[in-house]
């Protein structure tokens, strides 16, 4: 059974549907993500999967439970980093951990999972102190120190430095080999394709696509990105008519096309026809980017 069962949930703001009928589940043991541009329903949606909000019309479940109905079942098998967070500035983060810590029955040892976040030094720092990314370290950890079987992680990396997004990609990934589901909502696209089995991709309060990274990917109008710069122009009417073409961009005396592989066996061709070098030629598969934007501009 899924641990996660959202159907055909529906949230509305002055008259205006935020979340319009998004169904999705999440199975056991899987990091599950959300992708979707700014406003497009991501955060609604989980805090209905959290109990925080109570949907105008639909249905949702965790672990069977219902987040509202159900709230303090909930809340000890699930953990939650919001997107937005705070606390009393004079707080340590010894005591903030502490104090979460003593929430639950069974908690996590957090002084582990603080050394793991970077966060051993800083102990005895109040958290009016703390840096950005500190803060964001601190609600992660405060998110998992109940050790909870689910936990919902609202723009992880938001405020990280590359090194310490690196750092807590890692954990997640160790997290869930431990079997702890992840609700991970992100508009980082190399964490979501690092880091997620399947992907929702909402926008406009819908489910635009629902697939595997790798799948996502195929859908992408053009799977194979070829560019380079040419040592003379070439005739956009020679390269619209390569086969299988789905998309030409100009830039700085650059040409990139997508398409698939017999679009790049068709250009190579093309410019050997025309005896024009190809500098810097380089070839590639699509990557999430390109399958995001894909998806969100066919339904805007």
């Amino acid at each position: 059974m899924p641990v996660i069962e959202v159907t055909d949930l529906r949230k509305s703001y002055g008259g205006r549907a935020v979340v319009d009928g998004v169904s999705f589940t999440v199975e056991e043991g899987e990091i599950f993500g959300i992708l979707g541009p700014n406003g497009a329903g991501k955060t609604t949606t989980v805090e209905c999967v959290e109990g925080l909000r109570f949907p105008d019309a639909g249905r949702v479940r965790v672990t069977g439970l219902d987040p509202v109905a159900d709230h303090e079942k909930v809340a000890r098998v699930l953990g939650a980093q919001l997107q937005q967070s705070e606390l009393q500035d004079k707080l340590t983060v010894r005591e903030a951990l502490e104090l979460y810590a003593s929430f639950h029955a069974r908690p996590a040892d957090w002084r582990p999972l603080a050394e793991r976040l970077g966060l051993t030094a800083r102990l005895t720092t109040r958290f009016g102190r703390l840096s950005g990314g500190q803060k964001q370290r601190l609600f992660i950890a405060l998110a998992l120190v109940g050790d909870p079987r689910i936990v919902v992680l609202d723009e992880l990396t938001t405020g990280l430095d590359p090194r310490a997004r690196r750092d807590t990609w890692q954990l997640i990934e160790d997290i869930r080999a431990n079997g702890v589901t992840v609700l991970l909502v992100t508009h980082f696209m190399e964490e979501a394709q690092r880091l997620c089995d399947r992907i929702a991709v909402i926008d406009q309060g819908r489910v635009a696509a629902l697939d595997t990274p790798a799948g996502l990917i195929r859908r992408a109008a053009g799977s194979t990105v070829v560019s380079f710069t040419p040592s003379v122009p070439l005739d956009d009417r020679d390269l619209n008519a390569l086969p299988a073409l789905a998309s030409i961009e100009h830039r700085d005396g650059r040409v990139t096309l997508s398409g698939t592989d017999e679009t790049v066996n068709a250009v190579i061709t093309l410019l050997a026809r025309h005896h024009v070098t190809a500098h810097q030629l380089r070839v590639g598969d699509a990557t999430l980017d390109d399958a995001f934007l894909d998806l969100t501009e066919a339904v805007t």
